[in-house]
């Protein structure tokens, strides 16, 4: 009978090794070091993965209008000629304001001059006449909107528009002023939807005390319709990834400096600004943000894992980042290459520095009681 228990301690090694040996080679090639400069270079910035109210939000696009009612227009009740004109296209007025003279046609020495106020304050938004213009009664000739309150109206589209209440908020993003987000409450929808387009105009209030907010600008809207609480979520930059490919994410060594270690994640649900996280992460890790797409190129980094641990722990490991046993040294390092040199084979014995020099040796020792077995028996 063949001493087959003799091949069970090899079988255990051999299992042991293989995915030691890949969780090394894994850990080798998903981690990148920089150095301080690269990192500067970089200009790396992080954020805290933490659990949040998540909203699920429809994405849509759109424009600034003028609210329903806010406009006035200044029309004169005579035929005549403008004598003396004080507003213009863009000035602010107040209601009541003195802005245009009209002359009349009537017969008169001289001809009678009716002044026509502003009917209402705000903006001169368009301007018909000149100075010296003919007018007759039925010609507008100022337009006066009040743009203390807009309303920013979204293109929904049909097939999202169900989900959508009055009272719904949004968050808007304009062109005009990228680094700010304007909140808006769904006020009315319109009365019928655009066929070309297939979208229904959603109007939202939006207030403008300063007057930035001019009718034409172009609108992102992000329009809240569900909210869950304590969700583990990340910015969206921070996400690398496209199409049906694998998604990741780049964290922050707890305790190496510059280390930044890919992390594959399972995504949920996205919003305008954050992404679900299902699985991968923990809260409390940082993830970058800025930079993110960079650290894809970045390979091995400019620095070897090896080295970083040997500066963070002052020792040496192995060129996998692994422990090496007490008194061994790194094959590749300077130590290791200059003690050869200097003592020879009699110097100081080496240790196995990775898991298949191990299953190496268990087989080695096997075959030799293997060998010592058959001689007995023969």
């Amino acid at each position: 009978m063949k001493p087959i228990f003799l091949f069970l301690p090899l079988a255990a090694a051999l299992a042991l090794a293989a995915p030691a040996a890949e969780s090394a080679a894994e850990r080798v090639k998903n981690t990148v070091v920089l150095d301080a400069n690269s990192v500067a270079n970089l200009r790396l910035e992080t954020a805290v993965a933490e659990p949040r109210v998540f909203e699920e939000t429809i994405f849509a696009l759109g424009r600034v209008e003028p609210r329903h009612g806010a406009i006035a227009v200044l029309s004169s009740r005579i035929p005549g000629r403008v004598v003396e004109l004080s507003a213009h296209l863009g000035d602010v007025v107040a209601a009541d304001e003195e802005l245009v003279r009209v002359e009349s046609r009537q017969a008169g020495d001289p001809p009678s001059v009716v002044t026509l106020r502003a009917p209402q304050a705000g903006t001169v938004t368009d301007c018909e006449i000149h100075l010296g213009d003919p007018i007759e009664p039925d010609r507008h000739l100022l337009e006066i909107t009040d743009l203390t309150s807009v309303e920013a109206v979204a293109r929904v589209p049909e097939h999202e528009a169900g989900r959508i209440r009055v009272g719904t908020m949004a968050r808007i993003r304009l062109a005009a002023y990228p680094d700010e987000v304007f909140t808006g409450e769904l006020v009315r929808f319109a009365t019928a939807a655009d066929p070309a387009s297939g979208t229904l105009a959603a109007h939202f209030h939006l207030p403008n005390p300063d007057g930035r907010l001019r009718p034409g600008l172009r609108a992102e809207f992000a329009i809240v319709v569900s909210s869950r609480p304590e969700v583990l979520a990340v910015p969206r930059a921070a996400v690398q990834g496209e199409g049906a490919g694998p998604r990741f994410v780049f964290t922050k060594d707890f305790e190496l400096a510059n280390a930044y270690l890919r992390c594959p994640v399972v995504l949920g649900a996205t919003n305008d600004g954050f992404i679900e996280i299902v699985s991968g992460l923990f809260p409390g890790d940082e993830v970058v943000t800025v930079g993110a797409y960079s650290l894809v190129f970045a390979g091995g980094g400019t620095a070897s894992l090896k080295e970083a641990l040997d500066a963070a722990h002052g020792h040496e490991h192995a060129a996998d980042g692994s422990e090496l046993p007490n008194g061994a040294v790194a094959a590749d390092s300077d130590h290791g290459h200059d003690h050869g040199h200097a003592h020879g084979d009699s110097g100081h014995p080496r240790h196995p520095e990775t898991p298949w020099q191990i299953a190496t040796g268990v087989l080695a020792v096997a075959c030799i009681v293997l060998f010592a077995t058959r001689r007995r028996h023969a």
